[in-house]
C-alpha cells in the first residue's frame, strides 16, 4: 500500500479519535476556522448534542462515528474532500473571508431536513433539481415517494422546502453544530458553459433574456440591433463571458446563482461542510448521504441519461473563441472554485 494512502489512513483513524468542537457551526457569532493561525479542531463524535434521532443514529454519528473499526474508502475519500477545503481556505484567506460574520440573508441557499438532520447547500447547476426532488421526498413525511414524479418546476417553488435563513439566530447555530452538511460541486467552466446554454439559447426563458441579455447586449456589443436589444434572446457566450468579468457587473449587483461561485452561494470558509459531493462521481456520492441518513435502503438518486447535458468535450469549444486575456481574468473569478474543490487549469485555456 502506498505511504500516501496509509499516511491519509492513518489521520483518519486519529481523526475519529480526537475531540474536535463544532464551532464553525456558530457562524453568526464567530467562524469556523477562527482564525488562520489557529489548528482547525476536528468534530467530536461522542458530543452529547449530536444527538441522534429517537431509536437511530444520526448522519453525523454515522459519518464521524461509523460502526465499523475500519474507515472504507469513502469516508477517506471524504475527508480528504474536507481537508483539501480548509487548506483551501487556510492558504487564500484574505480573498475567502473578505467578511467576519455571515447574516440569516446569506443562508438561502441552505435547505434544511429536520427529520434526519440534514442541511443541503444547493448550486445550480450541479443536480440541484434532482436533489430538491429528494429533500421534498425526505421532509415530506409520506406525501411524496418517488422522487422523479415531481415536476421540475415544483422543485423550484420555494415554499416546498424551508432553508435555513428562515430560522432564529440560536435555531441556526443549532442546526449547523448538529445537523450533517453537504453541497454538490461541478467543474467550474462546465458549470458555467451549462449555465450559459440552459439561460441564453433556449428560447422559453425569456424573464433572463429580458434581465440579462439585454443588460449583456447593450454593454457588449457593438451595433447591436434594436431587435436584439429589446429582446436578449441572442447573447454570444463571447459577450457572456466578457459581462462576468466585467468590473462594472461585479459591482452592480452579485453574480446570479446560476453563474456564482460556489465559494460565494455556500460560504464553504464560513461553514464547516461534511460532504462535498461532485457532480463527477454524482450517483454514488448522493447515495452515501442517503446511506447516512439512514435512508439508502429504500430512497436512491434518480439516474436517467441526460442528452443534453453540458460536457468537457462541449466546454472546450465553447472557450476556443475566447481570448487568452478573457480567460485568464474569467480563471481569476472562479480561481477559488478550482483550487477548493481540487479541479485543476483546463488543458484548454491559454492563461497569460
Amino acid at each position: 500500500m502506498k505511504p500516501a494512502l496509509l499516511e491519509v489512513m492513518r489521520m483518519n483513524r486519529i481523526c475519529r479519535m480526537v475531540l474536535a468542537t463544532c464551532l464553525g457551526s456558530f457562524i453568526l457569532v464567530i467562524f469556523y476556522f477562527q482564525s488562520m493561525l489557529h489548528p482547525v479542531m476536528r468534530r467530536n463524535p461522542f458530543a452529547v448534542d449530536i444527538c441522534c434521532r429517537k431509536g437511530s443514529r444520526s448522519p453525523l454519528q454515522e459519518l464521524y462515528n461509523p460502526i465499523q473499526l475500519e474507515l472504507s474508502n469513502t469516508a477517506v475519500l471524504h475527508q480528504m474532500r474536507r481537508d483539501q477545503v480548509t487548506d483551501t481556505c487556510r492558504a487564500n484567506s484574505a480573498v475567502s473571508r473578505k467578511r467576519r460574520v455571515l447574516t440569516p440573508s446569506d443562508l438561502k441557499h441552505l435547505v434544511v431536513d429536520e427529520d434526519h438532520e440534514l442541511i443541503y447547500c444547493y448550486v445550480p447547476k450541479v443536480a440541484c433539481t434532482n436533489w430538491k426532488r429528494l429533500m421534498m421526498v425526505l421532509t415530506g413525511r409520506g406525501k411524496y415517494s418517488d422522487p422523479m414524479e415531481i415536476p421540475a418546476n415544483e422543485a423550484h417553488v420555494s415554499a416546498n422546502l424551508k432553508t435555513l435563513n428562515q430560522y432564529s439566530i440560536p435555531e441556526i447555530n443549532h442546526r449547523l453544530k448538529s445537523y450533517l452538511k453537504f453541497l454538490f460541486v461541478r467543474e467550474p467552466f462546465e458549470r458555467l458553459v451549462s449555465a450559459y446554454r440552459n439561460k441564453f439559447t433556449q428560447k422559453y426563458n425569456t424573464s433572463f433574456h429580458k434581465r440579462y441579455g439585454t443588460k449583456i447586449i447593450k454593454r457588449q456589443r457593438k451595433n447591436a440591433t434594436q431587435e436584439a436589444l429589446r429582446k436578449g434572446d441572442d447573447v454570444k457566450f463571447e459577450e457572456f463571458v466578457a459581462y462576468l468579468i466585467d468590473p462594472h457587473t461585479q459591482r452592480e449587483e452579485p453574480f446570479n446563482e446560476h453563474w456564482q461561485t460556489v465559494y460565494s452561494l455556500c460560504h464553504p470558509c464560513h461553514i464547516h461542510y461534511d460532504l462535498v459531493g461532485k457532480y463527477e462521481t454524482l450517483e454514488e456520492d448522493s447515495n452515501y448521504v442517503l446511506q447516512l441518513a439512514g435512508v439508502g435502503s429504500y430512497l436512491k438518486f434518480p439516474t436517467y441519461a441526460k442528452s443534453t447535458r453540458t460536457t468537457d468535450e462541449m466546454t472546450t469549444e465553447f472557450f476556443q473563441n475566447i481570448s487568452s486575456e478573457h480567460q485568464t481574468q474569467l480563471y481569476e473569478v472562479y480561481k477559488l472554485d478550482f483550487l477548493m474543490f481540487n479541479y485543476s487549469v483546463p488543458s484548454y485555456l491559454k492563461l497569460e
